[in-house]
């Protein structure tokens, strides 16, 4: 099928699914299962791209593969969130500003469902590679899946050890990977698409898998991550929270600095 016809119809079906989640939302007054739905939405969309992509079988497969694993693991993790915490305070702030009006979270819902047919061209252009043969960029597109994947799931494991502790209620986690960067789930993240640009390489669609590092950067950086989270983190954690920004890197990880006391 051509890359653009399921391009429309990831939109589509993400655009159907997403107006369900927000049916359900408005009635659990949670917004963070948009974030679930995002997830399991972007494993069905690297499906669809393996199975009715042009390109050969082997870029297909990894593609579907390694993106509906990716997309089923961090749905699953952000339903357990979900399900047992609070709205996430990104989404409080929101609701405090737009109140509980049901026609703007429909926007936002539907802004979701847009994103997810984005963020799926990446899927499309590693799946619409010709060559099928195993060589050094398909070997080192596993690499980095294995490293990001594994990384993430370290970091989200370590936080979630450290925050069922209620020893540290109100503390800033600094185990493991989060003493060398203040937010290395999304840093893993943001390297788990690079799989798809090595997965790429010789797709005549190649330029459109550079979305998904370049636009998750932008998203982490400027818009949805870290700004946010930092900005829960300063209100509830205070001089805390300065200070492990003074000494741990926001991103990349990197070994701690120590500041004065």
């Amino acid at each position: 099928m051509a890359i653009w016809m399921l391009f429309f119809w990831i939109w589509c079906i993400s655009a159907v699914v997403m107006a369900t989640a927000w049916v359900f939302s408005m009635r659990a007054r949670n917004v963070g299962y948009a974030d679930v739905v995002w997830a399991g939405s972007m494993a069905i969309a690297a499906l669809l791209a393996g199975i009715f992509s042009d390109g050969a079988a082997l870029p297909r497969t990894l593609t579907a593969v390694g993106g509906a694993i990716w997309g089923a693991r961090l749905c699953v993790h952000l339903l357990r969130r979900v399900l047992y915490e609070d709205e996430d305070g990104r989404y409080q702030a929101l609701r405090a500003a737009w109140g509980d009006g049901e026609g703007k979270w429909f926007l936002f819902f539907q802004a979701q469902a847009l994103s997810v047919a984005v963020f799926s061209l990446p899927f499309l252009a590693a799946a619409s590679r010709v060559h099928g043969d195993v060589d050094g960029w398909i070997l080192a597109a596993i690499v980095v899946w294995l490293l990001a994947v594994g990384g993430e799931t370290l970091a989200d494991a370590q936080l979630a050890a450290f925050r069922a502790d209620p020893a540290n209620r109100g503390k800033t986690c600094r185990e493991g990977l989060w003493g060398w960067s203040r937010h290395p789930n999304y840093f893993f993240e943001w390297l788990h698409w690079f799989y798809y640009v090595l997965l790429a390489v010789g797709s005549p669609h190649f330029w459109l898998s550079w979305l998904g590092p370049l636009l998750m950067l932008a998203f982490l950086y400027r818009i949805t991550g870290i700004p946010w989270v930092e900005k829960q983190a300063l209100r509830s954690r205070g001089e805390e929270y300065r200070r492990y920004q003074r000494e741990v890197s926001a991103f990349l990880p990197w070994p701690p600095r120590r500041s004065p006391t």
